[in-house]
């Protein structure tokens, strides 16, 4: 009986077990006791347990670059003027991929490229700063797809990620998180970096851990913060030798170069001065002779031609040159520089022995070269706030602060002009944010691993998307993706390993389709045929799209290429196949229902038709008491967007200088503070415009209560803005702000309360920043006005560090 009843106790329990092995669940199970307990210790046998390796003796250490906001053309690897030693290093130790994609965007490729899963699939279809509620652009990774990093992580790997990260929710980036969408929170065991899309590479925002960090403890003079996570990770790997030489690393260097703003010291612009002066357009035509010449492109591609919406180089006034020219030399020394920088990571590994099988991928952007500079800029964030501005104005204000070489600087957020990001992207169509096109999507990437592949000079030309790097990690290392992680039932990877072209180079691709969709602009790759469409926005056009409130993704005219014939898209076949046409995009729609990817534009909504809708907090009142620091953007009251009043009780003395409050930074932002006891407020329209309303007597010492209230002229996104000053219930100054930032003035910097203590504001104190006031700060209120049908939230946050 005891026999049968264990049969059938068995067989219940195998019903309703998971059929998993240990493998397919992660985290593996503790360690049991290697010893036996009696009851005594005479009677006990002891014996020390003793962990399971895992991984197999020759795993692999891994690591990834991802270079920001750079194009195919650009890189002096493949035929570019750009001077990449350490990308050529990394190719010449391996092999290369011409036919490598993105999703055209920094987040949802990010978190494709970490996951192995869609964008869209992944929830996210657009950025964090712009997420929305629908399911594929929410901004929040799910748990169902666990990153690499976390699954390494289990296996045995010590896990580290540097530079810019953007997959948190932009509303969860404060000091007290939540941090389980942090980067510790996705497996990695070390960050150390930015959570937001950009920073100041001269007066960052950083995070170590889960920890807001005081500027005071890392910049100084001479900072610039790719060297700064180069540095760190160096040490990071240093430490990982002396205190765990057993282990296999997994490192994710993410720098912010060349993302927006464009910084660097002059030194390394100056390398560039002169090689730029006859435009775009002959930069195009050079280096598409050039990788032809170097065998990185067939010699059949054929070069596409420049839009009709974009400036042509000799159209271009002669007293706007210089400036365009030094745009470019500015980010061509800054994109030069991260690859150094990367190149300090790649040296420590070598020097610690760990070259011959550190598996490395070097990814050439996150996207193509961006266009959001539009017609060049010296405050990229012009762009998302959909302001048009004139080219005079940013040379005049550049004149006002010194000169051309203070393009680069801290006093200036530059960004080239689009026809350059044009250029860089040879020889396809388009720059980043356009899915449709190559110029948006198509990413070099070297591939190196000395133990495992051979280098023998020929580009992979084998079709494959970022999706593909973590199944081709997991195939290396010989790890079965799991299926449960920390509990949560794992969605399938998306993509397939390339382990398969490591060793065969004219190996036929095995990735039969691929979808992409950007805002609108979308693609669907299947079978060497590529059909596409280019979406309701132009990038590099300023402004609001035109006619976009009436735009129907139905009506959208689709291109078609036969990728086998055609390497650069230069031949529609549309209107000759629209049988085929036809196919293809009823495919992209079983993708798109398939990956989480409508409605279709649905990235749209928040930039373009809501943005009033970006991610923020709920509360629509706070109470600060005393200073703070370091409160996000996205995360802080909307000052000079929305309808506001700040309330201050402060304590001043004589002679008061300081900052009272300030949101933002140098390339935009608002302040108020006291300079010689007169009260102050400057509105920075990203440095092309400065509203200053300023009090004409002293602040009386001792206790005063301060009002600013803020009433926007019109309910629309960018209105002008009506703001009076008060000194205990006195008006003592008023003024209107003619523009007002729609979306946000910075991405990465913050709201203060006693002082500026990242970038500055205002010009008044940039030297003598943070410029701490020299009084008390008591409490500080900050209110939206009420409405009937408003339910009022409030909160008492405590940003301090």
């Amino acid at each position: 009986m005891r026999a049968i009843s264990a049969l059938v106790s068995l067989l219940i329990g195998a019903a309703f077990s998971p059929l998993a092995s240990a493998q397919e669940v992660l985290p593996f199970p503790p360690t049991p006791s290697a010893s036996t307990a009696g009851l005594t210790m005479q009677d006990s046998v002891y014996k020390k347990r003793v962990d399971p390796r895992r991984l197999p003796p020759d795993a692999p250490n891994i690591l990834i670059i991802l270079m920001d906001d750079v194009g195919p053309g650009q890189a002096s690897t493949y035929g570019g003027e750009i001077n990449t030693p350490t990308l050529t290093r990394i190719a010449n130790l391996g092999i290369s991929y011409n036919r490598f994609h993105s999703t055209a965007m920094c987040s949802p490729t990010r978190g494709a490229l970490l996951t192995g899963r869609n964008h869209t699939r992944i929830s996210n279809g657009q950025i964090a700063e712009l997420a929305n509620d629908f399911d594929g652009f929410s901004g929040k990774i799910p748990k169902s797809a666990a990153t690499v990093a976390e699954v390494l992580k289990d296996y045995g790997y010590s896990t580290g990620a540097w530079g810019k990260w953007h997959n948190t929710p932009a509303e969860q980036t404060t000091s007290k998180g939540p941090f389980d969408f942090w980067p510790t929170g996705y497996g990695f065991e070390y960050f150390y970096g930015f959570l937001a899309g950009e920073a100041s590479q001269y007066e960052p925002r950083l995070v170590r851990n889960t920890t807001v960090l005081d500027p005071h403890t890392y910049e100084h003079p001479g900072y610039h913060l790719s060297e700064d996570i180069a540095t760190d990770a160096i040490k990071w790997l240093r430490e990982q030798q002396a205190y765990a030489p057993d282990k296999p690393f997994f490192m994710y260097w993410a720098p912010g170069a060349a993302h927006g703003p464009h910084q660097v010291p002059k030194e390394w612009a100056d390398k560039y001065k002169g090689k730029f002066d006859d435009g775009w357009d002959k930069y195009r035509e050079r280096t598409f002779k050039r990788a032809k010449e170097l065998g990185w492109i067939p010699q059949n591609a054929q070069l596409t031609p420049r839009p009709p919406t974009l400036a042509s180089w000799d159209s271009i006034p002669e007293n706007e040159k210089p400036f365009q020219r030094r745009l470019m030399e500015v980010y061509a020394g800054f994109v030069e520089h991260a690859d150094y920088n990367a190149g300090r990571v790649i040296d420590e590994i070598e020097q610690e022995g760990k070259l011959n099988n550190t598996l490395i991928f070097y990814i050439w952007g996150d996207n193509g070269a961006s266009a959001e500079g539009q017609n060049g800029t010296i405050s990229e964030l012009l762009a998302q706030n959909q302001i048009p501005s004139t080219i005079q104005q940013h040379i005049k204000t550049v004149n006002d602060l010194g000169g051309l070489d203070v393009i680069g600087s801290a006093k200036t957020d530059n960004m080239y002009h689009a026809g350059w990001a044009w250029a860089g992207g040879e020889p396809y169509k388009s720059t980043k944010l356009v899915a449709a096109h190559f110029g948006g999507t198509r990413q070099p990437m070297a591939v190196s691993w000395p133990a495992k592949i051979k280098h023998d000079g020929i580009p992979r030309p084998q079709f494959h998307h970022v999706i593909d790097i973590v199944p081709t990690i997991y195939e290396s290392v010989g790890i079965t993706p799991p299926r449960v992680v920390n509990g949560v039932d794992q969605m399938s990877i998306d993509g397939i390993s390339m382990v398969y072209t490591f060793a065969d180079a004219t190996a036929k691709g095995r990735k039969t389709t691929q979808f992409f969709d950007i805002m609108g602009s979308r693609g669907i790759y299947h079978d060497g045929w590529f059909a596409d469409t280019f979406g309701p926005r132009t990038p590099w056009v300023p402004g609001r799209p035109a006619g976009i409130d009436k735009w129907n993704p139905e009506n959208d005219v689709w291109e078609l290429y036969n990728l086998d014939e055609d390497w650069s898209q230069a031949n529609d076949l549309a209107a000759k196949m629209p049988e085929r046409v036809a196919y293809m995009k009823n495919l992209f729609l079983i993708e798109s229902a398939k990956n989480e990817n409508l409605p279709i534009g649905g990235g749209l909504w928040t930039p373009v038709f809501h943005p009033e809708d970006a991610p923020s907090t709920p509360y629509t009142e706070w109470t600060f008491s005393g200073p703070i620091t370091g409160m996000p953007e996205f995360t802080a009251p909307k000052l000079g967007k929305f309808d506001n009043t700040v309330s201050m009780d402060i304590e001043v003395p004589e002679n008061a200088n300081g900052v009272l409050y300030a949101l933002g930074g140098f390339s935009g932002g608002l302040s108020l503070y006291v300079k010689d006891g007169v009260l102050h407020y400057e509105y920075n329209l990203f440095e092309i415009d400065r509203t200053k309303i300023d009090a004409k007597d002293k602040l009386p010492t001792g206790k005063v209560k301060i009002d600013v209230e803020s009433k926007l002229v019109a309910p629309k996104p960018g209105a002008p803005l009506d703001v009076t000053l008060k000194v205990n219930g006195q008006v003592v100054a008023q003024g209107r702000v003619p523009i007002t930032a729609a979306l946000m003035f910075t991405a990465n910097d913050c709201l203060d309360i006693g002082s500026d203590l990242g970038s500055p504001v205002s010009l008044a104190y940039f030297d003598q920043a943070p410029f701490a006031f020299n009084g008390k700060i008591v409490t500080t209120k900050i209110s939206y006005p009420k409405k009937a049908d408003q339910h009022t939230l409030s909160a008492s946050p405590d940003e301090g560090q």
